[in-house]
């Protein structure tokens, strides 16, 4: 067998070996992975594993963002449509933090159009859990709110009556 043979058989191995890990040991595979790529050692990169889990992550951030905006849209109808006494003040609280969560994610301008692409969808999911919730019919179908409305940290709808 020529060296060069050899040595494609032994970087064969190694990369068999690395995808092996990735199902054994994942903290150990991520750690290898990313010792690999400081080194540049592209050859023995599981590249199979590593582009599924580049995709996961990009998954991920979209899956917190609907998170997120389910949540702040759910908490925006509450606060303006359930009147329940000593709640407005815990619906205020869980606004912010969605929206403090929320503007973290669309620094990227990408999740930021993702985030618009999404929002009736996810406006109608928030509609069915807050009718669920609270019981209430009165909740419009339709979004209420600007997605500027929705991201002000400091815009609370009028409360109706």
């Amino acid at each position: 067998m020529s060296t060069l043979q050899n040595q494609k058989e032994i970087i064969n191995n190694e990369t068999m070996a690395t995808a092996n890990l990735y199902e054994e040991d994942y903290l150990l595979w991520l750690e290898t992975t990313a010792n690999f790529l400081k080194e540049k050692n592209f050859a023995q990169l599981d590249l199979i594993n590593l582009i599924e889990e580049i995709e996961a992550l990009g998954r991920e951030e979209r899956r917190k963002l609907e998170i997120y905006l389910r949540q702040l849209l759910k908490h925006l109808l509450f606060y303006q449509y359930w009147i329940v006494p000593d709640c407005k003040h815990h619906w205020a609280t869980e606004i912010a933090n969605f929206r403090l969560e929320l503007k973290k994610l669309i620094k990227s301008k990408t999740l930021y159009n993702y985030l618009i692409q999404v929002m009736d969808e996810v406006y109608s999911e928030a509609l069915i859990l807050a009718k669920k919730k609270s019981e209430l019919k009165s909740f419009p179908e339709k979004c209420p709110y600007t997605i500027e409305q929705i991201l002000d940290i400091d815009y609370y709808p009028e409360i109706e009556s």
